[in-house]
């Protein structure tokens, strides 16, 4: 037994052992989550072999043309809570309003928020991408789901993780032990444990941010990007940029170091969304030890207005985060 490594579903079940009231729901809704991962992966992996691949011709919500395979991870995780009774409502990146899953759904104890696929744009050149979600529990379970069941703040979260689909594919989840990583066994299907306990370095070797925004940003970040390239902020870093959210986090939890992606002139609540971005990432990142911040703020503490709202984000080493927080601030 001491060469065996621990799949997923049994984790989730040990866990749950230890909550003497638990009904297993929660459980079956981690394993649901899994399970579309799954599906959505083997997708991406041949996906230049069928018909995922470019745009489907549809314009989202947010005036982006849709990707097929944005549209096919979509459809894949929500109807992967159809008839389940495990999710009373989902919010996705690609739909412009809530989901509410078909079946008896709607008393159902938990709020999904999810993207799909991370960095789609990226799949046509073979770069890592991934799913990002997050579980709360509903303020009141009793009635028909309500916005107020969604736009909570991310200290309401009881869940949240990623999957990145890459060389390896590797589902990272965090709840209130802390953070682990689960690779997925090509010859079995199974998530197993390979990473228990992980934590973010206070300071990292790496900061990541699109530099080509320079002259696009107020004061405050051009200041911030000047003390990092110049090694203002802990040690003397270097910059890595993959343009896939998932892919440069995942490497800042590893590695260390810190992720920004400031607002803009004009457009100060930036451009990664709080439900189903930049909550589930902040909250992984506490959970490891780490920090995440608006410049201003705990992301984990933003309530937001809209399902789709957006803010600035500085996540990564704790000690990082604390000194971009006050370069920010002049």
């Amino acid at each position: 037994m001491d060469n065996m490594r621990f799949t997923l579903t049994h984790h989730i079940l040990r866990h749950q052992s230890t909550h003497p009231g638990a009904r297993g729901e929660f459980s079956a809704l981690l394993v649901q989550i899994a399970s579309a991962c799954k599906v959505i992966g083997a997708q991406c992996r041949t996906a230049g072999l069928g018909s995922l691949m470019g745009n489907s011709g549809a314009v989202g919500h947010h005036g982006d043309e849709v990707k097929r395979l944005d549209k096919f991870a979509n459809d894949a995780f929500a109807h992967h809570f159809d008839h389940t009774g495990l999710a009373a409502a989902i919010v996705s990146e690609e739909m412009e309003e809530p989901y509410l899953p078909a079946g008896e759904s709607e008393k159902a104890r938990y709020v999904v928020c999810y993207d799909p696929i991370d960095g789609s744009s990226n799949i046509e050149v073979d770069v890592t991408v991934g799913t990002i979600f997050s579980i709360q529990e509903r303020a009141d379970p009793s009635r028909a789901p309500r916005m107020e069941d969604l736009l909570r703040p991310g200290t309401h979260l009881l869940a949240a993780g990623y999957v990145l689909y890459g060389p390896a594919t590797v589902f990272v989840l965090a709840t209130g032990t802390g953070v682990d990583a689960y690779t997925q066994d090509p010859r079995t299907g199974d998530f197993l444990l390979t990473e228990h306990g992980m934590r973010i370095p206070g300071r990292g070797p790496v900061y990541s941010v699109n530099e080509a925004n320079y002259r696009k940003w107020d004061a405050g970040p051009r200041r911030l990007v000047d003390a990092l390239r110049q090694g203002g902020v802990g040690e003397m870093k270097t910059t890595r940029y993959i343009g896939s959210l998932v892919a440069d986090f995942h490497r800042t939890l590893v590695k260390g170091g810190i992720f920004c992606y400031p607002g803009e002139t004009g457009k100060p609540e930036g451009k990664i969304r709080i439900l189903y971005e930049a909550a589930p990432l902040a909250f992984v990142a506490e959970r490891a030890g780490g920090a995440a911040s608006t410049g201003k703020g705990r992301i984990l503490e933003v309530a937001p207005r809209e399902v789709h709202q957006r803010t600035p984000i500085f996540i990564g080493g704790a000690e990082d985060v604390a000194d971009a927080v006050r370069i920010l601030g002049g």
